[in-house]
Parts: C-alpha cells; sequence; structure tokens
C-alpha cells in the first residue's frame, strides 16, 4: 500500500483531468467563463479576477471544494485532506466586539460559518485570556488588545456547533494557538459552547504514526471534533491533545512559501517524521495580502504540494492551510485551492 501512495504522479495534469470530467456538464461550461458578476456564473460558482497573477477579466471560479468524502468514508482519518483556513476568525472589514476598531493584520473574507458552508473543515483559531473571558485575538507578546481583540471565542465555537449540529456527516479540526493561562480556560469554553458531546478523546488518538480510526466510525460514533493545542501541558490537564505528537507541520509565512524548501516549524519533528500520522502544510505569507491570495492559491500552492509530499516521507497533506481561501484563479488550468482539494484526497486514497 505504501509503494501505491508514493508512485510520483503528474499533480497538474491530474487537475486538468479532474477539471475536465469532475463536474457536470451545466457546470462545466461555466468553470473559467468570462463574468462580470456572480449573477453571471451558475450555482456554485462566483465571479472573480486576479489582478497580481495577470488575469484581468473576471471569471467564474468555484466556491467551495469537491467533498473529499465523496469517495467513501470507510478510510482512515489520516487518508483524507481537508481545506483549512489561517486565522480563521481574523475576518476582512470587522470592527472588535469591544467597540474599537482593528488593527491587527486579517486574513479571511467569510464568517465561521460561511467558510465551513464552503467546504473549509480545518480552522486555527488564536486564543487569549481577555476582559475576564477567552477571546480570539491576532495578537503580539502573549496578550490580547482592544485593537487586536475580534470576539469571545465561545462565540465562533457556537457557530462551530450549529455546523455540527446541522450536518451530521462532517468533521471539524481545530488548531488552536493557545494563550489562555486562566484555569481550565479552554474546557470552560469548550464546554459552555456545547462542543464537548462531538469531543474526539485523546486516549483514542493513534501514537507512534498508526493509522486513525475510518472516517466512518469517528461520524458513527460522533466524535466529529478534533481540537490540537499549541500547550504541551493540557494534553494531561485539559485532555486537550498536543498538536505535534500527532502532526508534523511546515514552517508558516514567508519562510513556508520557498520554491523547492519544506522546512518544518520550529515546534513540529521534522517533516519526514512517520511517528506522526497526520501532515499540515502552511501556504501563506508573513503579512496577509488580499490582492495577491488569488496568485498564491493557485500553481505556486499546487508547487508546494508536490515539495511538502517529497519531504514528508511521499505523504499528502492531510491540512492545507491558507489565507482567503476564496481567491486563486489561473485561467489556463483552472487551478486554485479550492480544486487542488480534488487532488490531493484522491492521492491520499490511492
Amino acid at each position: 500500500m505504501q509503494s501505491r501512495r508514493s508512485k510520483p504522479l503528474l499533480l497538474l495534469l491530474l487537475i486538468s483531468f479532474l477539471f475536465g470530467i469532475a463536474v457536470p456538464i451545466a457546470f462545466a461550461s461555466q468553470l473559467g467563463a468570462t463574468c462580470v458578476a456572480d449573477r453571471n456564473c451558475d450555482a456554485g460558482l462566483h465571479c472573480e479576477t486576479c489582478i497580481a497573477d495577470g488575469n484581468v477579466r473576471p471569471r467564474c471560479t468555484r466556491i467551495k471544494p469537491s467533498d473529499p468524502k465523496s469517495t467513501g468514508t470507510g478510510l482512515a482519518f489520516n487518508r483524507y485532506a481537508w481545506l483549512t483556513t489561517h486565522n480563521s476568525f481574523a475576518r476582512l472589514g470587522v470592527r472588535s466586539q469591544t467597540g474599537s476598531i482593528i488593527l491587527a493584520p486579517t486574513n479571511q473574507q467569510d464568517s465561521i460559518t460561511d467558510q465551513l458552508n464552503n467546504g473549509v473543515r480545518g480552522l486555527m483559531l488564536d486564543m487569549y485570556d481577555f476582559e475576564n473571558d477567552v477571546w480570539l485575538c491576532h495578537s503580539f507578546g502573549g496578550k490580547c488588545y482592544n485593537i487586536t481583540a475580534f470576539q469571545p471565542a465561545i462565540n465562533v465555537l457556537k457557530e462551530i456547533q450549529s455546523f455540527l449540529e446541522a450536518n451530521p456527516s462532517e468533521v471539524v479540526t481545530i488548531f488552536i494557538e493557545d494563550y489562555v493561562t486562566s484555569p481550565m480556560g479552554l474546557t470552560k469554553v469548550f464546554t459552555a459552547s456545547g462542543l464537548m458531546k462531538y469531543w474526539f478523546p485523546v486516549s483514542s488518538m493513534p501514537k507512534n504514526g498508526g493509522d486513525w480510526p475510518l472516517l466512518r466510525d469517528m461520524i458513527s460514533k460522533n466524535h466529529r471534533l478534533l481540537v490540537f493545542t499549541s500547550k504541551s501541558a493540557k494534553e494531561a490537564s485539559e485532555g486537550i491533545a498536543y498538536e505535534w505528537r500527532y502532526v508534523v507541520e511546515n514552517q508558516y509565512g514567508n519562510g513556508g512559501m520557498q520554491a523547492g524548501q519544506c522546512p518544518n516549524r520550529a515546534e513540529s519533528a521534522a517533516m519526514n517524521t512517520m511517528s506522526r500520522s497526520l501532515v499540515l502544510m502552511n501556504y501563506f505569507p508573513d503579512a496577509p495580502d488580499f490582492a495577491t491570495a488569488c496568485k498564491h492559491n493557485s500553481a505556486p500552492l499546487v508547487d508546494m504540494l508536490n515539495t511538502c509530499h517529497n519531504a514528508s516521507a511521499n505523504r499528502w497533506p492531510n491540512f492545507i492551510a491558507v489565507d482567503f481561501y476564496k481567491f486563486g484563479i489561473n485561467s489556463f488550468l483552472g487551478v486554485d485551492c479550492r480544486e487542488v482539494m480534488e487532488v490531493v484526497p484522491q492521492k491520499l486514497q490511492i
């Protein structure tokens, strides 16, 4: 099985193949067509352009990726790939719920609910102690301020709870950049949100690189929420999995966008460490840029998938994290981060 998964394939050719046959004819006739507004595009498409990539004519592009479960749920969880948003909560154009303007960088254009409805299944959330509660902040120095605080974490967690309740076959993964020091702070906010009934227990997570449970078994047991923290001590104290005990992750920011390189971030084991079953690939710059995200989330992303596959002992990423996930178009190949998510799941399942 390992040798078949490791077989070298031409990713771009496979994307082109999928681009040609993986959608109904009426849908395919509009994908990539020029447009003026969203109403010119078929259902499931929206109208966008990518001036940064030289594509000045707006075209109909996909709103959401193909469902990784479309080929079935009978494989181990680590044989699927999930679109993931970096700083999922840091929404463009909103005010802080403190009433202050936000001076922190923003990385996404949609609410958490919209992201989930559009096929995102991995969420990166930065959690801090703030105003006697746990807040989502895009901050610095381990402290949250009015100008870096977006909203109380419970608001977003309740959005996730509502989504999981309404979609009983979906699985969501949360990666917490954890600055919460209040006693049992995360446990309290997750309990208050109603998410504990979906919690995947740490005791069931594979150690030493073993396969995860079958996706269908996770769904049937209602273990549909995976939560990882950046604080190792919380695995013992709160039952929240320490991310890098189970996941290898490449360098975030500019350091993770160097062509031909896929170094691990400092906290992670080397990308080719087989004692971790899950692979997370970041692909976004240090400074989020709405205008250039469409270029980053296209052909360069595909190149980095190949690079990180080779660096990760011939394993494809299970989570692909990007900024401004809805943007990314290549008018020649039809490649963007949503279409990439059709290809990686199929390769993981070979």
